[in-house]
């Protein structure tokens, strides 16, 4: 990362077989606690690579394997880093463009960054079940219909920054964090220059960017969400921003959207916006497990 940390991201790059040289390159973001190995990043990067896409599964700071070679840790509005790592792709890998896809966490995130500012190169994008309010998502996550889910998540966040090389004031802080408020109050925040989690969720939510997207995006959220709220996509102006494309059925859950077919149904999506916009992707049967990782 060009910030003086000397931190470095991991990603694993998978190629088809036979690669299509005219189709983009498919950048995938994880979501919180997740990595380059977690279930959808492999069933997106699968269904892309059937089609001849290459796919690049990102490891954002401090997650995965790139823990043991940052000190700092990502954060659900450090766009700085994806547009970084964007930035240091080989060109041969990005002639034909780069279609960003995230997840979660990550696909606030990419939201975040498109409404920044396309970075160079990204033609498409799509976002996955992203938390763009960050604040009722923080709220709806400690309700009491979520309580063993928010219990397992919120350890496996302290498991995180605590194999982490961080000053052990913030150790200590984290290590009495008994809710995801609490952890973004005593941690996220104050490790990164803001006041509070209420600072953090304002100045980070996606929602407050979106408007400013230009590259064509889809967006996916199901309504019956049970840790994001449906409210501010269901109050977002869609028609003033063409740019994007949104899909909100009534079911799917928190990346989802489990179809009749082996793939995810919005994997399923994902390949038909593709091809409206950057057109036909091909169809070979190769698996993840048979592409090749370098």
């Amino acid at each position: 990362m060009p910030d003086g940390t000397g931190d470095v991201l991991h990603a694993t790059l998978n190629r088809p077989a036979e690669p299509a040289p005219d189709l983009p390159l498919a950048v995938l973001v994880h979501g919180l606690t997740g990595c380059t190995e977690s279930h959808y990043m492999r069933a997106t990067a699968a269904v892309l690579l059937r089609r001849g896409m290459r796919v690049l599964r990102v490891n954002l700071r401090g997650a995965g394997p790139s823990r043991p070679f940052c000190q700092e840790q990502y954060h659900a509005g450090r766009t700085e880093d994806l547009r970084s790592v964007l930035a240091q792709i080989p060109e041969p890998l990005t002639r034909s463009g780069i279609v960003l896809v995230g997840y979660s966490l990550g696909a606030n995130l990419t939201l975040k960054l498109l409404g920044e500012g396309t970075p160079a190169g990204v033609v498409a994008a799509a976002a996955v079940s992203a938390p763009i309010d960050l604040s009722e998502t923080s709220r709806r996550m400690m309700s009491r219909r979520n309580f063993f889910y928010h219990r397992r998540v919120v350890a496996r966040m302290k498991e995180e920054v605590l194999g982490m090389p961080i000053p052990e004031h913030f150790k200590a802080a984290v290590r009495e964090v008994r809710n995801c408020y609490e952890f973004d109050d005593r941690f996220t925040a104050p490790r990164n220059g803001w006041r509070s989690a209420d600072e953090y969720h304002q100045v980070n939510s996606a929602v407050r960017f979106m408007g400013g997207i230009r590259v064509p995006t889809l967006v996916i959220h199901a309504l019956d969400d049970p840790w994001i709220p449906a409210d501010a996509y269901l109050s977002f102006d869609w028609a003033s921003s063409p740019g994007l494309t949104p899909l909100l059925p009534r079911g799917g859950g928190h990346v989802g959207f489990h179809g009749a077919g082996a793939d995810p149904w919005h994997d399923q999506c994902l390949v038909k916006f593709l091809e409206a916009v950057v057109g036909p992707l091909g169809e070979t049967a190769v698996p993840l497990t048979a592409a090749r990782a370098g």
